[in-house]
């Protein structure tokens, strides 16, 4: 299903109309996958719509950017409010998936060129529903090991949010959907497991909540580090650990996090039932604690959340 277009995207400091945010066929992040972005979330609440954690997913992206060695033409805060901006202009009250990205842009051709191509940077925002399904919150889904691994450390930053890192989310995700199951799981260089295509991943066994270290090829999520943050908040046992895969089998609980993901329990992994094969009550937990910070339930004691004014004065005369 194609993205759900709103009116407009912040584009290199304007407004412009959702169909003309575009780049030249021949900028380098087309070419070189030199890109970096992030995935946030807004949420209704009852004090208004409000964005999880935007202070830190932009201090990620410009880490990103660092890794990357890609000049970032504005500073956080302007994207921290161009990302407020988004979303009031677009009047998504109820909530919203935005999509900050930074990419080389049009210039010299060459992996390395002589002169560096500008960065573009754009932000959009739309509504989108849970990525594995409206009904994985509560049902959970059916997952596999992938036949692909994640990336050996000193190949490509695993820690950077980057477009072309998630050429290994692809071929894990396109391998489990061809072979019928909702998500895939890569492992570690060492055979440990790492992440799934796009989601950290946590088990629970005998009431201890683990997930691989950022040692794993993981990426530092920050859904992942609210749920154990969470966690230990519910005094809960956290521990990030080197995972087995055989552990997979015979954990008690299974669940991804991520922005898209939320938290979605995971009911089998290659067609080994997980625990009851049903979301398992520590699994249930973290989920109401989590989702209890947009409905009021939870105190966000953390100030993750980034409030909008839906009223900004805000100039569309660029567009």
């Amino acid at each position: 299903m194609p993205i759900p277009a709103t009116k407009y995207i912040w584009f290199n400091g304007k407004l412009v109309l959702w169909e003309n945010a575009t780049v030249h066929v021949l900028s380098h992040a087309i070419h070189y996958g030199s890109s970096v972005f992030e995935g946030v979330r807004a949420y209704q609440t009852p004090s208004g719509p409000a964005i999880f954690r935007l202070t830190d997913h932009t201090r990620r992206l410009f880490e990103s950017a660092k890794i990357y060695r890609i000049p970032m033409p504005f500073t956080p805060e302007q994207i921290n409010v161009a990302c407020r901006e988004i979303i009031a202009v677009n009047g998504l009250a109820r909530g919203a998936y935005l999509r900050p990205v930074a990419m080389r842009g049009y210039g010299e051709i060459g992996v390395v060129p002589a002169t560096a191509p500008p960065t573009d940077v754009a932000i959009a925002a739309w509504e989108w529903g849970k990525y594995l399904g409206h009904a994985s919150e509560e049902e959970g889904v059916d997952v596999c090991i992938s036949s692909w691994n994640r990336v050996a450390p000193n190949t490509i930053p695993a820690l950077a949010k980057a477009g072309g890192n998630y050429l290994s989310s692809q071929l894990i995700g396109m391998e489990a959907k061809r072979l019928g199951f909702a998500e895939g799981i890569g492992l570690a260089p060492d055979g440990t497991v790492s992440e799934g295509a796009g989601e950290n991943l946590f088990l629970v066994k005998n009431g201890v909540l683990m997930t691989p270290s950022l040692s794993h090829s993981v990426l530092g999520g920050l859904t992942r580090d609210a749920v154990m943050v969470l966690a230990k908040e519910h005094g809960l046992e956290v521990r990030e650990t080197s995972v087995p895969r055989e552990l997979l089998y015979i954990a008690d609980e299974l669940f991804f996090t991520g922005t898209a993901t939320e938290i979605a329990p995971i009911r089998s992994v290659d067609g080994l039932t997980v625990g009851n094969g049903k979301r398992g009550p520590i699994t249930a937990q973290l989920q109401a604690a989590f989702f209890g910070l947009f409905s009021g339930k939870t105190v966000d004691k953390w100030n993750w959340l980034d409030p909008i004014d839906m009223k900004m004065p805000i100039n569309t005369k660029t567009a």
